[in-house]
């Protein structure tokens, strides 16, 4: 079993900045060599991918986040990061963190951590 827990988020103004974390565990869980991502999913919308890292800490983004968000990963903790700056209304979601098995996102999903972005 994997546990993945999603904390951070928080209502900020636009133009602002959050820190989003994830905690992954599980016994048969080797997150070192996991590609790790977020994806959100917004109000009445399907969840979304958002960013990816994988194992040797190559990065992708979405291009509606890219150069506002950054991914980042500490194998020694089993964490994921990601710091999202100027935070725009459309990034109002859930987040919520989880792991590539084979090509897909493992069935494993956490809480999430809501972000809304609001004057």
């Amino acid at each position: 079993q994997v546990q993945l827990v999603e904390s951070g988020g928080g209502l900020v103004q636009p133009g602002g900045s959050l820190r989003l974390s994830c905690a992954a565990s599980g016994s048969v869980f080797d997150f070192s060599i996991k590609t790790m991502g977020w994806l959100r999913q917004g109000p009445g919308k399907q969840r979304e991918w958002v960013s990816s890292i994988t194992m040797s800490s190559t990065t992708i983004y979405a291009d509606s986040v890219k150069g506002r968000f950054t991914i980042s990963r500490d194998n020694a903790k089993n964490m994921v990061y990601l710091q999202m700056n100027n935070l725009k209304p459309e990034d109002t979601a859930v987040y919520y963190c989880n792991f590539k098995l084979d090509l897909i996102w493992s069935p494993y999903w956490g809480q999430g951590t809501q972000v809304t972005v609001s004057s």
